[in-house]
């Protein structure tokens, strides 16, 4: 895992140390106390969907396919905010049976941002410290969550730490942490909203993903034309990143959409 997120992961170096930190120290103690909970936090195409199916690739065997990997989706699992209290009790039942069935199963939550606020917290007991919860011992499961919300802060500071002339490297998670929590736990349109989750101190890992640079994404269309089996021309891959918008207006140092249209893009020349 270490060695495919230093070789594919581009412009991520918080995303590397924190990803790492947590699960060796998670899967390298034998008992521990509570369950690996992890939060992802980014705009667009910087890399929270590429990392968490990364994690599992390496974590389950069949990646995502696993019968011990399981995705939620707000719009495709919960879509009626009236349902609120049935997707609930479901959304318990469903995680509390899968873990009887195996203890180190994955649950990956996506656009927490998109979440009906009150909803998450009814899986609040499966992420505590405590033995067993339901009959269930479920201390060795691993929860992630992945979210739009706090992107926009990431990038404005990530823009200013730049203006600042502070290289990408040297930014620290105490750099961005304090506005990433008004921005995902503080706002009514978040999942996260006066959730006993933030309350309780049950995250142990914020993880934010940065803005990409013109050249992070040139890294991104090479790997993808050697992925598709095309031939790397550095023409085109000049063009592709050229055609991709960036932020800000004056400077245009950001890519606006990361990598995501990276492969969209590059089948207009071939």
């Amino acid at each position: 895992l270490e060695c495919d997120l230093a070789l594919n992961l581009v412009g991520q170096p918080l995303v590397r140390q924190q990803v790492m930190k947590g699960v060796r120290e998670f899967l390298e103690n034998r008992n521990p106390v509570k369950p690996l909970v992890m939060s992802f936090h980014g705009s667009t195409g910087t890399g929270k969907t590429f990392v968490s199916s990364m994690l599992i690739r390496h974590l389950f065997q069949g990646g995502l396919q696993s019968p011990y990997v399981h995705q939620f989706s707000p719009i495709v699992h919960f879509p009626h905010a009236e349902r609120i209290e049935q997707y609930k009790e479901s959304l318990k039942r469903w995680i509390q049976g899968n873990l009887t069935n195996c203890g180190r199963s994955a649950f990956l939550f996506e656009e927490m941002d998109k979440m009906h606020p009150g909803l998450i917290d009814v899986i609040i007991p499966f992420l505590g410290p405590s033995w067993v919860v339901y009959g269930t011992n479920y201390r060795k499961a691993i929860f992630i969550f992945i979210s739009n919300a706090g992107g926009e802060q990431i990038n404005e500071m990530t823009l200013d730490l730049w203006r600042a002339r502070k290289d990408r490297e040297e930014i620290s998670l105490q750099d961005l942490e304090p506005a990433i929590s008004k921005a995902v736990f503080e706002n009514p349109q978040s999942g996260f909203w006066k959730s006993g989750i933030i309350n309780n101190h049950l995250i142990d890992f914020v993880v934010p993903f940065l803005p990409l640079k013109r050249h992070h994404v040139k890294q991104c269309v090479i790997s993808e034309l050697v992925q598709q089996g095309l031939e790397v021309r550095p023409g085109v891959v000049q063009e592709v990143a050229d055609s991709i918008p960036y932020f800000p207006e004056e400077e245009k140092i950001f890519s606006s959409t990361g990598c995501k249209t990276v492969a969209s893009r590059i089948s207009f020349f071939f």
